[in-house]
């Protein structure tokens, strides 16, 4: 694993979201108060401010070095936001009501996100980053979110069944909106898709287990069987088919990555905590956990797994679950801008 340098300062805590070709890096800075802020790194650290309020963070950065995310304005509501390269923080507006998020950006300026309605649900939503957002609608039910496009413009995510049940969706360009199914359970999650059209994410399995999936050609492959343990959760790909995510086994999380039909699994510490992105350049993006604060970090998709021999090994994984179990809290209490699970 490698830290990155994000613009951290003392007992600041930092989690990197993406990092493009040109070696562009998307952050988010946690101050110990709680406050978040959206940083861009591309030689120096650069603070990329707020809409008017006292938090933001990113989600994801295209090749041309255009950050999205989520911003609060001066009355204290979250919006959606795109920075393009070298520009001002824009607002990306709402599908009537008062808060949207801002999730993915691709290489042509296309964002996906969700947003509340007038009535008070969440839609997922595109945007051309210059005019209003547009509803995506949901499969049958009265709420959705969006969390991954690509450079096709498919966006993928999740949405209500008229049952209230939420599953995987992807929406093709100009299309209409694809039920993916689950691995057996009532609800799926949908994560992210490549510029080929595979989709990650999770599922709930017949045994009301969290499964990562692959899915292509609409067939769904669960990732978790060949974990074969734990709570699983893909949450990237890259235009190579490889995977990563997160499994969670009691308060302990653990990485994996999936490439060449090969499952590797990092045991908790020696992998990342948060795993938020792997690019064309087979970097998985994220964040480790280490001296009580996250560190933005990345790792070379291909690592191999750290053979552990008991012993102290054994008394090291003891301390992990300890720390796992106390930053869970940390972690819902401070940072809400990126999801690690479904």
């Amino acid at each position: 694993m490698a830290d990155l340098t994000l613009g951290a300062r003392g007992d600041e805590e930092s989690i990197a979201v993406d990092i493009n070709a040109r070696g562009q890096m998307a952050g988010v800075i946690l101050e110990d108060s709680g406050r978040q802020r959206a940083v861009l790194y591309d030689q120096r650290s650069i603070e990329l401010g707020t809409l008017g309020g006292s938090d933001s963070y990113t989600k994801d950065l295209n090749n041309h070095g255009d950050v999205t995310g989520s911003a609060q304005n001066a009355a204290g509501y979250w919006r959606a936001f795109v920075v393009e390269r070298g520009g001002a923080m824009r607002d990306l507006g709402t599908l009537g009501g008062n808060s949207s998020y801002g999730a993915a950006i691709n290489d042509h300026g296309q964002l996906a996100g969700y947003a509340d309605t007038s009535d008070g649900y969440y839609r997922a939503f595109s945007s051309d980053g210059r005019h209003a957002p547009l509803d995506l609608g949901t499969l049958g039910g009265k709420i959705s979110y969006a969390a991954g496009i690509n450079n096709r413009g498919d966006i993928v995510g999740t949405a209500a069944l008229p049952d209230g049940y939420r599953h995987a969706f992807l929406t093709l360009a100009g299309g209409n909106m694809q039920d993916l199914g689950t691995l057996g359970g009532r609800i799926s999650s949908a994560s992210a898709v490549n510029d080929h059209g595979v989709v990650v994410g999770a599922s709930e399995t017949a045994g009301r287990r969290w499964h990562a999936f692959v899915w292509e050609r609409g067939r769904m492959t669960d990732l978790g069987a060949l974990i074969g343990y734990g709570d699983s959760f893909a949450t990237a790909v890259n235009n190579a088919g490889h995977v990563a995510g997160s499994i969670r086994v009691g308060d302990e999380r653990r990485s994996f990555v999936y490439r060449d039909r090969k499952m590797t699994v990092h045991p908790g510490g020696y992998g990342l905590y948060l795993v938020n992105a792997i690019n064309n350049q087979e970097l998985v993006i994220g964040a480790r956990y280490a001296g009580k604060k996250f560190s933005a970090s990345t790792m070379i998709s291909s690592q191999p797994a750290v053979v552990t021999h008991g012993g102290q090994d054994l008394l090291a994984a003891a301390a992990v679950v300890i720390l796992a179990a106390t930053v869970a809290v940390l972690y819902r209490r401070r940072y809400r801008g990126i999801a690690i699970a479904a």
